[in-house]
């Protein structure tokens, strides 16, 4: 490393590789850590309570677990490379008009990167997440990349399969040799033909087509299919979809051209990365690691070097942080290979993905809930929930419960009506008047208890409030000796796409008292959740079941 290295940054990158190693299939503690590193336990303690005070890592008891905003990461890579809404929207188009999973990719060094994927949905589907890594001689994409590679590039190519020949970065990829010969020619075919072909390289039954996409920039892109033999050998894989990829690459080479479209925006914390650090170390002292925060704080801000990158002043304009301070940390990710300049301007490299971007991706929407569901219960002592509007239904899909003698009982996919409950009326809160009525129509509107409002005019005006008010309420509606209160969650376009309550036994209190209680907590268990859902959903999509 060179001698101006920010250490602390180098300490708290090397964490979270091994935490987001494909490898690592159980939750990790610090002590595992330590044995994993080679870092002294004080320094691993040091870096856990930075990350997690970031929002990077959360802590369940001792287990250390990678949290969404990592993805805030990958994100500034594929922000910077010129992803747009509008060329994932093409992919997935492409995928469904096809009915076969359809992917772009970059290179990473003698590696393939995905940057969209767009998987069907079947018994057997392809597993890999976006910033999953593949070697370039087991993908058709790697042949493309390889067809124009230079001899520097091939000489690492070889000192990697010399020193591992059947190797593979993945657990998802069974071991298995490529003869040089063999990946030089098919790199050959590519050059000559302007297109390559997987035949059952990266899994027995899979096969694959790509093409490239030159956008005329600094990073090329493959854009592949890929079908399963028992649908479609190579041969005539390649037959249906080089004529489709061709055209669609045309379209998406115009769309990832520099300086051509801006990419989703991301959400900015309030104030500058100087002032928050600052903050932090004062409440956390010794264990708050400033040069680790600030290195992270830089690779965020990566996010806006799209084209030929930013220079330092910019990014420490964007970052707050002195001019010193973001050379050394651009220094640093520089030499790990997170990014590179040239004629003084940074931009980041595909190598993000590394930190957790692919295990994060693969998580559910239930996964990314339920650590927010555990911090409120925490917090009000009472159990919690989160629901999906289903018809005239609700469906609970992330719930934890209190331990105590009484308690409510509710099992994930448990399905109540949604007029009479506070989960349901948030939900329908957020509808347009037409798909209100829908929900009315799809109900039986029968009294559960002596409580329970039925009338659809009365039901009309309690979704009007609900919206209203930005919240819903309801007491001993579906059962008697319970009430509830709920807030919608809603997506990055500002949909309601669920709704989290806290349940509670009825007691002395009134239900506008229990609210008034109970809505801070809540409200601020929604926004977290919708912080993250954005994160997540930025350039990609989650099933919200």
């Amino acid at each position: 490393m060179p001698e101006d290295s920010v250490r602390p940054l180098e300490r708290g990158l090397t964490v979270l590789r091994c935490l987001a190693s494909p490898c690592q299939d159980q939750p990790m503690r610090a002590s595992d850590l330590v044995h994993a590193t080679g870092l002294a336990r004080s320094t691993v303690d040091r870096v856990v309570a930075t990350l997690t005070h970031l929002g990077y890592l959360r802590q369940h008891g001792a287990e250390l677990r990678l949290a969404p905003r990592l993805m805030t990461l990958g994100n500034a890579y594929l922000a910077a490379g010129g992803l747009t809404r509008e060329v994932t929207d093409r992919v997935a188009a492409l995928a469904d008009e096809v009915q076969e999973s359809v992917s772009l990719a970059v290179p990473d060094g003698d590696g393939v990167r995905f940057v969209a994927q767009s998987p069907r949905r079947r018994a057997m589907s392809v597993a890999f997440q976006v910033g999953d890594l593949l070697p370039a001689e087991r993908c058709a994409a790697g042949a493309v990349f390889a067809a124009d590679w230079d001899e520097r590039q091939w000489a690492a190519w070889r000192q990697r399969t010399a020193a591992d020949p059947e190797g593979a970065p993945s657990p998802l990829l069974r071991p298995r040799r490529i003869e040089e010969a063999d990946f030089a020619h098919r790199a050959g075919q590519a050059r000559s033909q302007g297109w390559a072909v997987d035949d059952q390289l990266v899994e027995p039954g899979l096969v694959a087509v790509a093409v490239p996409v030159d956008t005329g920039g600094r990073t090329p892109y493959a854009l592949s299919m890929v079908s399963h033999v028992s649908r479609r050998s190579a041969k005539e894989l390649a037959r249906i979809a080089v004529p489709r990829l061709r055209r669609e690459s045309t379209v998406l080479a115009r769309l990832l051209a520099p300086g051509t479209a801006q990419p989703p925006p991301r959400q900015r914390t309030q104030g500058k990365t100087g002032d928050a650090v600052g903050q932090a170390k004062s409440e956390l002292g010794a264990e708050f690691l400033q040069s680790l925060a600030r290195g992270l704080a830089v690779l965020e801000a990566l996010d806006g070097a799209s084209g030929d990158g930013l220079p330092v002043a910019a990014l420490a304009q964007l970052t707050g942080l002195p001019r010193t301070t973001v050379r050394r940390c651009l220094l640093t990710l520089e030499h790990l290979g997170y990014a590179e300049h040239r004629e003084g301007l940074f931009r980041p490299l595909p190598r993000i993905f590394e930190l957790g971007h692919p295990r994060i991706a693969a998580g559910s929407f239930t996964d990314l809930v339920t650590p927010h569901l555990r911090a409120l219960v925490d917090r009000v002592q009472e159990s919690a929930s989160v629901a999906v509007l289903e018809g005239g239904d609700i469906r609970y899909v992330a719930r934890v419960s209190t331990v105590r003698i009484m308690t409510v009982h509710i099992a994930l996919g448990t399905r109540f009506p949604a007029y009479a409950t506070a989960l349901g009326r948030a939900l329908v809160s957020g509808l347009d008047p037409a798909g209100q009525e829908r929900v009315l129509a799809a109900s039986e509107l029968r009294a559960y208890t002596g409580h329970t409002v039925t009338s659809p005019a009365r039901l009309r005006t309690l979704f009007t409030a609900a919206a209203d008010q930005g919240y819903a309420a309801v007491d001993e509606e579906l059962e008697e000796g319970v009430r509830s209160v709920a807030v919608p969650i809603r997506d990055g376009d500002g949909n309601v796409v669920a709704a989290v309550n806290v349940a509670q036994h009825s007691d002395g209190t009134s239900l506008s008292e229990a609210s008034e209680r109970l809505l801070p907590a809540l409200r601020e268990t929604a926004q977290a959740i919708e912080s993250d859902l954005h994160t997540v959903t930025r350039f990609g999509t989650l099933l919200i079941p």
